[in-house]
Parts: C-alpha cells; sequence; structure tokens
C-alpha cells in the first residue's frame, strides 16, 4: 500500500464503464489508481513515450530484468530503449498477466456470440483490439503500433508442460493498483474481459480511475527492487538532466 503522505489529493477522477476505453498522458511525477469497482475486472494496457511514440511498452524485457514471470508493485514497466514507463507503486490483488493478449473482434463473436449495435445499441459487444486502435488513432497510430499489451488485475499461470491457465477471481471488489509516471507516458487502456476469461457471458467490469500528484519517493521501492531498476530510473532520469 502506498503511504498516503507520499501523494496529494485527486485532480481528477471518472468510472471507466466495462467495455469502455481511454487514452491520455500521465505526466512525469503523476500517479494512476485504476479501482476494480465490482471484482473481475481485467485492464488491457499499452503504455508509449508520449513524445517519442516510437519508444514503447517492452514485456520481454520488464520481465527479463526483474527476473519475474508476473507483474506487481515494485516492479517497472520498461519501454524498448531501457526506460521506465511507469513503475508499479502499488497493487492488492497481487498479479497482473503480460502473456493474454487482447480480445480481438473474432474472438468476442465465438466466445459471446453476436452483440451487433443494431440490436443492442451502446450495450453492443466491442473487443479489445478495436478498442484500443480508437485510442491509438487519436494520436496518429495504428495497426503496426499495437504490439504488446499488459492486463492489470488478471492472473495466468504456467504449468510444468508449457499450459497456460487462468485463474478466476484474482480481483475482488475495492482492489487497486497504483501506476506512478517517471517520465510523461501515454497511457492507451480499456476495460474488457481477459481472452482466457471462462465466463461464457459478455460481462465486461467497469472500474474508477483516479489521478494524484505524487512524490517521486513514492515509487523508492521500485527503483530499489532491483540493480536494473536503478539503472533504469537513471535512464529515464537523464531525459529531463
Amino acid at each position: 500500500m502506498t503511504d498516503s503522505t507520499l501523494l496529494f489529493p485527486p485532480f481528477a477522477e471518472e468510472t471507466l464503464p466495462g467495455g469502455g476505453h481511454r487514452s491520455f498522458v500521465l505526466k512525469r511525477s503523476q500517479l494512476l489508481r485504476l479501482t476494480d469497482l465490482r471484482g473481475g475486472a481485467n485492464v488491457s494496457l499499452t503504455l508509449l513515450n508520449a513524445h517519442e511514440k516510437t519508444e514503447r511498452l517492452n514485456l520481454p524485457d520488464s520481465l527479463k530484468c526483474q527476473h519475474t514471470a508476473k507483474l506487481t508493485a515494485g516492479h517497472c514497466l520498461y519501454s524498448d530503449m531501457g526506460r521506465v514507463l511507469a513503475a508499479i507503486t502499488a497493487d492488492t490483488c497481487g498479479w497482473s498477466d503480460s502473456l493474454g493478449g487482447v480480445l480481438c473482434a473474432e474472438e468476442v463473436e465465438e466466445k459471446y456470440g453476436q452483440g451487433r449495435f443494431q440490436e443492442r445499441r451502446n450495450g453492443f459487444y466491442r473487443n479489445g483490439t478495436d478498442n484500443l486502435l480508437v485510442e491509438l488513432g487519436k494520436w496518429g497510430l495504428g495497426l503496426s503500433d499495437l504490439l504488446m499489451t499488459l492486463n492489470l488485475f488478471s492472473r495466468v499461470d504456467v504449468d510444468a508442460d508449457g499450459g497456460l491457465h487462468f485463474v478466476p477471481g484474482n480481483a475482488k471488489a475495492g482492489d487497486y493498483i497504483e501506476l506512478y509516471a517517471p517520465m510523461d507516458t501515454l497511457v492507451v487502456l480499456t476495460a474488457l474481459q481477459h481472452p482466457m476469461d471462462p465466463n461464457p457471458e459478455y460481462a465486461p467490469q467497469p472500474l474508477k480511475l483516479r489521478w494524484m500528484n505524487a512524490a517521486p519517493s513514492v515509487a523508492e521501492h521500485c527503483r530499489t527492487s532491483r540493480p536494473e531498476n536503478e539503472r533504469g530510473f537513471i535512464n529515464t532520469d537523464r531525459l529531463f538532466a
């Protein structure tokens, strides 16, 4: 849990409905708290350098340099330039999935059936690929820029034979994850079910998004958790030297 003395009062907050999508620049020294309102939420997220969008989230490097197969509090999300796009300063559910990817239109129809706008209006079945592309398009980006996504609040285990297994109930109502930005980071996200979620019903869950300013020391435990993270923060700080 983040020390509340290192956070300033929220300057913005909103509810992101299930199936919704957003994009925004999380500025240096700002913190985003995402809260699961009902339980069972999943947020597919990608990150980019807000000022040089060819620099973007690299999940293999994020896992490799921190010697982990999961991402949770104390870990950093690295770019392909070895800089820290965001640090996970708090995580009450304890696991975010870096393996499962995001739902595409074909998978949504296969799993949940047709949910067209013509019949369902604003309740039509959305998919993660299109949602993220809508947001990327607002920043002059397209399909070639949609690469790696992290699934916040979701857990996927790997068995001894390399099989992947979704773990239901990883996130409960009230669980939250905090992302601190040590650089100006473009955040692109959508609130949709994980591709491996066995629930046969289309039921993406809503979240609360809250933006706060924070003291840099809020991420000190991320910086010092591994020598690699210390170097990552140094690389990031050089952008502002």
